[in-house]
């Protein structure tokens, strides 16, 4: 028995335009849908105009936010306005929390007004949000407002993000969200704002916008224009658009793979379960099929509109190959996927070949540590249903009364998170007669210890570390690599080095290394959560200054 649902309303700060004439620049990477509004109540009620859209520049190869959001909207918020600061959402994507402020909701007020942002009737008005956001004038004002220079600003290495926001009265406050903020103010009050504001929280404002080709990371969406989204959908794929200013999009990843898994590790695999409500009376099983097992995962509960992820924790094989996972359901609902691509890889296959006396490399040229996937914070959540009792008097004075319970299932949101840290330490090898702290010639060997750690509230939900990668700057950081042994929970070091006089757990620096810093890039991975792999990308470094050479001193024999 769900209670009605109402609108929100929001306050959007708005940007600063001149008044001349408009030329169009820029490419707009979204779209829109939505749906009625329905009714709100004197407690929990939008009206509508109460938007706005905030807007971040991102580095276009690295998917970095380089400036503070600002928020563009054609209202005047109330000064006592609840809000969750200037965060993006790719900064919730890489694990930032709410943290919920009063006051001081800083705005602008553009004087070329926003078109209309978050629909009430169904219809959108993505054409005139692309027309304006692509505008030159526009763009101008974004560049003065976030401190970018304008020519800089459109020269192809930086996009603009765009998240439509609202302001609307919740239980009676004034709060102000994106459609990221509300799916994760929606998970921390159980689903309270998604029962009083359905239609603003998970339909219009989040379809205000959407990507119609991946970009950033995130997805184009597929799903359904017109009815209400579920948080983790919000969260990971609406409530955006995308300005770019370079011909054509980044090119997509492309793979048929849905997970790529290293060999003999413990992994989580999960699935989104949705559609209809599953609780005690109408629970949902999932069961996974895994390289001839079954596993199954019972009492997947989630109140009706929503989801829930369920997810099983499992060894890989010990060798490299392709693996189908079958999922099917009992129950309530059905997942995103019944069929989940897994590609299982050995990594101990290509190791550095034994740098030799005569080796040579006039070419090189030093290239910077890339970046690898990082990941240090996972979030997710668990539906924990409980019967609200509802008692009835039944009948009459002649036939006698009896009470029976109408009550229904409601639902609390229990949150999970796991947090990754990882640091790593590099010295010169034990063996190295002419070491000198963190100096040290080219030609001889290095060691290495890496430590990992994962806390959490859930830990069966949780893999510790168990792989880190190194490689070498000599190889620009590919071509060969590492990988590391585990001596323990955490812990990683080099493996025993066969070329290694004394098997030492080293790694030999090559000859015609160059006087410099020697940098070593070490990524540590597979800590597996329900929502993916936690992993750190680390570096540490010694400095170079001469050549093994330079230790071999040449004299005539005694006569």
């Amino acid at each position: 028995m769900r209670k009605t649902l109402a609108s929100l309303c929001l306050i959007l700060a708005i940007v600063f335009c001149f008044s001349v004439p408009a030329f169009a620049v820029g490419d707009g990477n979204l779209d829109g849908g939505g749906g009625g509004m329905g009714s709100g109540t004197s407690t929990n009620v939008w009206s509508p105009g109460n938007d706005g859209v905030r807007v971040t520049v991102v580095k276009a190869d690295t998917h970095s936010p380089v400036t503070t959001p600002i928020d563009l909207t054609n209202k005047k918020p109330p000064s006592t306005l609840f809000h969750f600061g200037k965060v993006s959402k790719i900064q919730y994507s890489n694990g930032s929390a709410l943290s919920p402020k009063q006051g001081t909701y800083g705005y602008t007020n553009p004087s070329q007004a926003l078109p209309r942002i978050v629909s009430t009737n169904g219809s959108n008005n993505i054409a005139a949000i692309k027309s304006y956001f692509t505008d030159e004038q526009v763009i101008r004002s974004i560049a003065n407002l976030t401190g970018m220079n304008y020519d800089v600003l459109i020269g192809g290495d930086y996009k603009l993000l765009l998240e439509p926001f609202a302001f609307y009265k919740f239980e009676g406050v004034m709060i102000a969200t994106t459609a990221t903020e509300a799916a994760m103010y929606d998970e921390q009050v159980n689903g309270l704002l998604r029962r009083r504001m359905v239609s603003l929280s998970h339909k219009n404002l989040p379809l205000a916008m959407f990507l119609e080709v991946s970009d950033l990371g995130y997805p184009a969406w597929g799903g359904s224009t017109t009815k209400a989204a579920s948080n983790a959908d919000i969260k990971s794929s609406l409530g955006l658009g995308i300005v770019r200013f370079t011909e054509q999009p980044e090119p997509p990843v492309v793979s048929t793979y849905d997970y790529e898994y290293r060999v003999n590790t413990e992994v989580i695999t999960s699935v989104m379960v949705s559609g209809g409500q599953s609780d005690p009376d109408n629970p949902t099983t999932v069961s996974f099929h895994i390289d001839g097992r079954t596993y199954n995962v019972g009492n997947v509960y989630y109140p009706e509109g929503d989801s829930q992820l369920a997810w099983v924790k499992w060894t890989t094989p010990d060798t490299e190959q392709d693996m189908v996972i079958n999922v099917s359901v009992r129950g309530p609902g059905g997942t995103d996927k019944t069929t989940i691509n897994c590609k299982i890889v050995d990594l101990d296959k290509n190791p550095p070949p034994n740098p030799v006396a005569d080796d040579r490399n006039d070419g090189f040229r030093q290239e910077s540590v890339p970046q690898r996937a990082e990941k240090t914070r996972a979030d997710w959540s668990v539906w924990d249903p409980w019967w609200q009792e509802y008692w009835v008097r039944h009948g009459n004075s002649e036939d006698g009364y009896w009470w029976c319970d109408h009550g229904w299932w409601e639902f609390d949101l229990n949150r999970y998170y796991a947090t990754f840290s990882a640091n790593m330490n590099i010295t010169c090898d034990s063996k190295n007669p002419t070491a000198s702290g963190r100096v040290m010639k080219s030609g001889y060997g290095i060691n290495q210890k890496v430590s990992s750690s994962v806390s959490t509230n859930q830990s069966s939900a949780v893999s510790k570390p168990q792989n880190a990668v190194s490689y070498f700057p000599e190889f620009n950081y590919k071509t060969y690599w590492r990988l590391l042994e585990r001596m323990g929970s955490g812990q990683f070091e080099f493996q025993k080095n066969h070329y290694s006089t004394y098997k030492n757990r080293t790694h030999f620096s090559p000859i015609w290394m160059p006087n410099g810093a020697y940098e070593v890039n070490t990524w540590v991975i597979d800590s597996w959560t329900p929502v993916g792999m936690l992993s750190s990308n680390l570096t540490d470094s010694l400095t170079v200054r001469g050549s093994l050479w330079d230790d071999w001193h040449v004299a005539p024999l005694n006569p």
